[in-house]
């Protein structure tokens, strides 16, 4: 009886041990998966106004280089007036370019979910390597976040083609240099 009492008590200690070391792994897991997510989400959004920076700061110069070229229209005579409205002319092309391609990029981000887990990496995912951090997105350059850096790449890109398809714990190499694929998000 005594034997029973003592196994039973042994046993219910180390049961609920057990339960704790469970439960704290749990409650860390979570921690860090919500830690992670919100990372993610972070990031996400600090690209996103980066994309909807560059599509308003390129409306604004569209719209000061249009009324410069109305001003100079206005007070030009001859050849003079010729050459000024065909160069403001070709400049607002450039810049009407620019913002086509600053307008695809942030509808490109619009069609990320930032909650998406991603298991292959491909359009949304945050790649961390042993050279670099990356989230496969638009090139929109490199912000930091968390003391980290990230780099905002396009899946077309050359480093974009080599981690695309890629899964957590492959390698690849790049410009001489070997990347480890540590973690997606």
């Amino acid at each position: 009886n005594k034997f029973f009492i003592f196994y039973f008590e042994k046993t219910n200690v180390i049961i609920l041990q057990a339960i704790k070391v469970i439960l704290i792994t749990f409650m860390t897991n979570n921690n860090y998966n919500g830690l992670m997510a919100s990372l993610k989400e972070q990031l996400y959004n600090n690209f996103l106004q980066i994309a909807v920076q560059r599509v308003s700061e390129l409306e604004q110069i569209i719209k000061e280089a249009q009324t410069a070229a109305n001003n100079e229209t206005k007070s030009s005579a001859g050849d003079k007036h010729e050459t000024g409205r065909a160069m403001a002319q070709l400049e607002t092309e450039k810049l009407t370019n620019q913002l086509s391609e600053a307008i695809k990029l942030t509808e490109l981000l619009h069609k990320i979910n930032p909650k998406e887990k991603h298991q292959i990496i491909g359009l949304g995912s945050i790649v961390f390597t042993n050279n670099g951090n990356f989230f496969i997105s638009a090139s929109l350059g490199k912000t930091e976040l968390e003391n980290e850096i990230f780099y905002a790449i396009s899946s077309v890109s050359p480093i974009g083609k080599k981690l695309t398809g890629l899964k957590k714990g492959d390698s690849f190499s790049f410009n001489s240099r070997n990347f480890d694929v540590n973690q997606i998000l």
